[in-house]
C-alpha cells in the first residue's frame, strides 16, 4: 500500500498506519451511483477503502449531470455503476471497484451486499431504502442514511438494535416525484455520509447514532434531532 498517498489523513489522531490498513481491508456497499453516490464513492475511494461495491441499474442521462459528478456527457447512455468504476479507478487504481448493474430487490439484496461491512444508502426512494434497512438488520451492519431535496438534506448513522431503524424514522414512503436539486446539496450530504463511514471503519470519533442531522442550505443551518425507536416498528420493534 502506498502510504504516501494517504499521509495527510494518517496524521489525524487515532488514524495512523493501523487505521489506514483497516480501510484497505474494508468492503463497503454503495446503493446508488447518482447525486449522493457520487461524492460518497469518490471520497471513500480517495481515502483508500479497499473494496467498493457500487450498485445502480440506471443509465446516465443529461439531466443527471448537474449533480452526479461520477459521470460526464461522454457517458450518456452508459450504466451508472460501470461509469462509476471508470471514474473511481482513474482516481485511485489501488481501490477494487465492483460495479453491479442490477436493481436492488427483496430477493437479491442479501446476495448483492455480500460481505460488506457497511451499507451506504444513496437512493432516492424509500421503498429501496427499506430493503437496505432490513438487510442491514439481518447482517448486523450499519446503514448510513442520506437524503436530499432542493437545498436541504438529512443524515443518520443507523445500526439496529443500538439505534432506531430507518422504518422507525420514516414509517411511510412519500409519493414519488421529480424533486428539485442543485449539485452542491448531495455534495454536502454525501461528504458527511463518507465521513461517518470513514470514522466507523477506522474506529475514531463519535458517530451520528440515535440522531438525525438536518441541514438547510438556504439558511446555512445544521440542526440535530434525537432519533427515537418506535416500539411498535414492524421491522425492529421486536429487537
Amino acid at each position: 500500500m502506498d502510504f504516501l498517498r494517504y499521509s495527510r489523513q494518517m496524521l489525524i489522531e487515532g488514524w495512523g498506519e493501523e487505521g489506514q490498513r483497516k480501510l484497505k481491508n474494508s468492503t463497503i456497499f454503495i446503493a446508488g451511483a447518482g447525486g449522493l453516490g457520487s461524492p460518497v464513492s469518490i471520497y471513500l475511494a480517495v481515502a483508500g477503502v479497499g473494496k467498493i461495491i457500487i450498485c445502480d441499474f440506471d443509465s446516465v442521462e443529461i439531466t443527471n449531470l448537474n449533480r452526479q459528478i461520477l459521470h460526464s456527457h461522454t457517458r450518456i447512455g452508459i450504466n451508472k455503476a460501470l461509469s462509476a468504476k471508470i471514474t473511481l479507478t482513474a482516481i485511485n487504481p489501488e481501490v477494487e471497484v465492483i460495479p453491479i448493474s442490477e436493481k436492488i430487490t427483496e430477493t437479491n439484496a442479501l446476495e448483492l451486499i455480500e460481505d460488506s461491512q457497511i451499507i451506504l444508502d444513496c437512493m432516492d426512494n424509500l421503498e429501496t431504502r427499506y430493503i437496505l434497512n432490513e438487510v442491514a438488520i439481518k447482517k448486523g451492519i450499519p446503514l448510513v442514511f442520506g437524503a436530499i431535496y432542493g437545498i436541504q438534506g438529512m443524515l443518520s448513522f443507523i445500526h439496529s438494535p443500538e439505534t432506531p431503524c430507518l422504518k422507525c424514522l420514516f414509517p411511510e414512503a412519500p409519493p414519488k416525484e421529480t424533486f428539485p436539486v442543485v449539485g452542491a446539496t448531495p455534495g454536502v450530504i454525501g461528504a458527511l455520509q463518507a465521513l461517518e463511514t470513514l470514522k466507523y471503519l477506522v474506529g475514531i470519533g463519535k458517530l451520528l447514532k440515535n440522531k438525525l442531522l438536518v441541514w438547510d442550505g438556504m439558511s446555512a443551518d445544521f440542526k440535530t434531532f434525537k432519533a427515537q425507536k418506535d416500539p411498535s416498528c414492524p421491522i425492529c420493534g421486536r429487537k
